[in-house]
């Protein structure tokens, strides 16, 4: 079995990839400092795959920490990357940390691909490399605007950096650009557990919905959008991991195609926030309690993406719905709710 270094694995995305990698066949390694992840989810990925996951709690800006992984693991074949921070607001609030975080991690890790030559490396990008684009559905040559935030900007640099890099090296690499991951693995053994108040507009439905948070607040409706709320593509987490996976098969049975390859991972579907709300009300038989406030700094208007390269190349096809997705992205929270343990984000046995 090739071995895939997986950072960032008691995250979001991180978790329910080492799932979809494990049920394909690949051995995995997690590195996660779970300044933004809490370790506990390990313990329910582990219970899905009945294997157990070895995880390094070290910060990879933190170049000889890093190293030493890889000088541990001399047998890695591959590195999928998540380890990034994301939350958009955040970043326009704090654009140094951001920078940082972001662009000297992944530095590090490019230092030790060239040392000790890791044939393959899957980048975790996102659709706010596009900005606020001209034309939607984006492809993947759709003119990267102006970034919208401090986030997105650090994407659109982690990009160049690789694909500079690509060149001076025989590392294939995959740079996969996420639209809006939601929901969570149907056995709701994983999910997605914010820290602090949540980021993302689902974790936030689901919060306010178990009473977590009093009220939700949706940024803008007077924006140029069929209900004037902004529109985005909402992608099942579990199609999110899947694609890593197809990313690793294309890097290893194709070697002859270009050094680094860029693909949307999308539903290619655009919702609006108030549609959504509206959903995982249908799907809950709850009334959201929500207000509208002002426009947030940062957001893009409307994006969604054109997912026809993925399909095609990736033989990627999403199979989770918007029903699906909140569907279980609310079991997720009302287990959460049920075992106070995780709830309040200490140590427990899943169950």
């Amino acid at each position: 079995m090739a071995k895939i270094l997986v950072t960032g694995g008691s995250g979001y995305i991180g978790s329910h990839t080492l799932v979809d990698l494990i049920g394909n066949g690949y051995e995995v390694i997690s590195v996660d400092n779970n300044s933004r992840s809490n370790p506990i989810i390990l313990e329910g990925v582990e219970k899905i795959t009945g294997s157990k996951i070895k995880n390094y709690k070290v910060d990879l800006c933190n170049y000889d920490d890093t190293f030493a992984i890889f000088q541990e693991n001399a047998d890695i074949e591959g590195i999928i990357h998540f380890a990034a921070y994301k939350a958009v607001g955040e970043s326009v609030e704090l654009p140094l940390m951001y920078f940082e975080n972001n662009l000297v991690s992944l530095i590090n890790l490019l230092k030790c691909v060239q040392e000790f030559k890791i044939p393959y490396f899957v980048f975790s990008s996102s659709c706010t490399v596009y900005g606020n684009p001209d034309e939607t559905p984006v492809t993947e040559s759709t003119p990267l605007k102006q970034a919208e935030s401090p986030y997105g900007y650090t994407k659109q640099i982690s990009e160049q950096i690789i694909n500079s890099f690509a060149k001076t090296t025989n590392t294939r690499f995959i740079l996969l650009r996420y639209f809006n991951p939601v929901g969570a693995h149907p056995t709701t053994l994983i999910g997605e557990m914010p820290i602090g108040k949540p980021q993302n507009l689902v974790p936030a439905i689901t919060q306010t919905a178990i009473g977590k948070l009093p009220i939700m607040t949706v940024f803008g409706n007077d924006y140029e959008t069929r209900d004037g709320s902004c529109v985005r593509d909402f992608i099942h987490v579990c199609d999110i991991a899947h694609a890593h996976t197809l990313s690793l098969d294309q890097l290893k049975s194709n070697p002859e195609t270009a050094s680094c390859q860029v693909f949307n991972l999308g539903t290619g579907k655009g919702i609006t926030v108030l549609e959504a709300i509206a959903a995982f009300e249908k799907v809950s038989g709850h009334t959201l309690n929500y207000i509208i406030g002002p426009r947030r700094d940062g957001d893009v208007i409307s994006i969604y993406a054109n997912n026809s390269a993925a399909r095609q190349i990736l033989n990627w096809n999403p199979q989770y719905s918007l029903d699906d997705m909140m569907g279980t992205a609310w079991r997720w929270e009302k287990r959460l709710k049920t075992d106070e343990k995780i709830f309040n984000g200490k140590p427990a046995e899943l169950n």
